[in-house]
């Protein structure tokens, strides 16, 4: 006879919005710790200096995680210019600067190349895997990390607004598109460097801000409940 699970037996999906300073798993954990679930998975990663949706399935729903993940998802993200990090967010360590600030048309102008279906460089500080290990994990033992192109697809890229040292976008992707690739590679098609400063996703599928829950909202129901 099997070991029982710990928890309870529940099924399917919380759309948590995701604070600041969590990784992916460990809001994975605290929902099925309020929950008290027995299985729980999450679908797409954030970063934990990013917010906003991160669909968690429960229970058998972790079984349909690959089809939520392969649809398009929304972000709204500022990218910072004239500084480059080692991680391509505001996480790193200062690399390199530069004196050059694009002006708004000429982000304008170059936002078509970005569209469709292009080849993109994962970043160094990523969870793919080389050779068993995680990129992030070579990067930060000072191993020279090469991460070959991939190819993701961009439906929309729009620039909302532009200021003297930074811009703000919002995009629609597909699956595996990052937004740290994308931000040095603008900023290097501008003449200039960049890092993505703030980022926030909007939607995943049907997964969207208009029905996300937050962590302390889902604790208050997880008292209220017990």
């Amino acid at each position: 006879m099997g070991r029982r699970k710990k928890g309870d037996k529940i099924d399917g999906w919380v759309n948590l919005d995701k604070p600041l300073g969590l990784t992916s798993t460990q809001a994975m954990a605290k929902v099925r710790r309020i929950l008290n679930a027995q299985k729980a998975g999450h679908a797409g990663t954030l970063d934990p200096s990013a917010t906003g949706i991160l669909p968690i399935a429960l229970g058998e729903a972790t079984k349909t995680i690959p089809f939520a993940q392969d649809r398009l998802k929304i972000y709204e993200f500022t990218i910072t210019w004239g500084e480059q990090r080692d991680t391509d967010d505001s996480e790193g360590e200062t690399i390199a600067t530069s004196d050059v600030r694009p002006a708004p048309a000429d982000i304008e102008a170059l936002l078509c190349e970005f569209m469709g279906e292009i080849e993109q460089i994962p970043p160094r500080f990523s969870a793919i895997k080389i050779d068993g290990q995680r990129a992030y994990d070579l990067a930060r033992g000072g191993e020279d990390v090469e991460l070959k192109p991939r190819k993701v697809f961009i439906e929309s890229l729009e620039l909302l607004d532009a200021r003297a040292d930074d811009a703000d976008f919002v995009m629609t992707c597909g699956k595996g598109t990052y937004v740290r690739s994308l931000a040095r590679d603008m900023a290097e098609k501008l003449g200039t460097y960049g890092y993505v400063s703030a980022l926030r996703r909007l939607k995943v599928g049907p997964f969207s801000e208009k029905n996300a829950i937050s962590l302390e909202k889902l604790e208050e129901m997880g008292d209220k409940a017990r």
